[in-house]
């Protein structure tokens, strides 16, 4: 996951600077490689916990937990499907926020991983790792709600703004499914200390 953060992070860039350009596509392609590898992950691990009959007090919380972290990489997947497909125009005056986003997206899910780790090893450090994760979510609200503004204050036509502001909300889904995921950890961190 945090692989195709990273990696997600490097196609966006590439976007921007060179739109769907042979690095731009090549990258693409590596997250569809890492999120079929991770949809593999998610199942072997499924399979273990079943067959194995490992924590069975936790099971239903970490099966659930491993789907909605694969959503992430689904998420950078798509996206890049995305913008490979409509190839959107996106104006430089735009490039410094849409990169600003980008960064605080990947920073959040990868703040999700850390929390993630601590559900396993230091359950009372989760509620600071969930709120971390809150915090990074709303500065990725504090980019792309004004870059909405600014796309929809701008010269552009309506359609071209409607698209800008499509991918501006696409991005922020990623914040927004990490906070959702550091929630989950934190009740089910509550649930184990009960």
């Amino acid at each position: 996951m945090v692989e195709s953060g990273q990696i997600f992070s490097k196609a966006f860039d590439a976007y921007l600077s060179e739109g769907a350009s042979t690095e731009f596509q090549t990258l693409a392609d590596e997250i569809r490689e890492l999120e079929r590898q991770g949809d593999d992950l998610r199942r072997d691990i499924e399979t273990e916990l079943y067959t194995r009959t490992l924590i069975p007090d936790l099971r239903s919380d970490v099966l659930s937990l491993v789907e909605n972290i694969d959503k992430l990489t689904n998420l950078y997947k798509a996206n890049l499907f995305r913008l490979s497909i409509q190839n959107p125009e996106i104006p430089t005056t735009f490039h410094q926020d849409y990169r600003e986003l980008t960064r605080l997206a990947v920073i959040c899910a990868e703040a999700v991983i850390d929390t993630t780790r601590s559900f396993f090893t230091d359950h009372h450090a989760v509620r600071a790792g969930a709120k971390h994760v809150a915090e990074l979510e709303t500065q990725a609200d504090e980019v792309s709600t004004p870059l909405q503004r600014r796309i929809f204050e701008s010269d552009l036509e309506l359609a071209h703004k409607v698209q800008l502001r499509y991918f501006v909300e696409k991005l922020d889904d990623v914040a927004n499914q990490a906070e959702d995921v550091a929630d989950q950890l934190a009740i089910s961190a509550i649930k184990r200390r009960i």
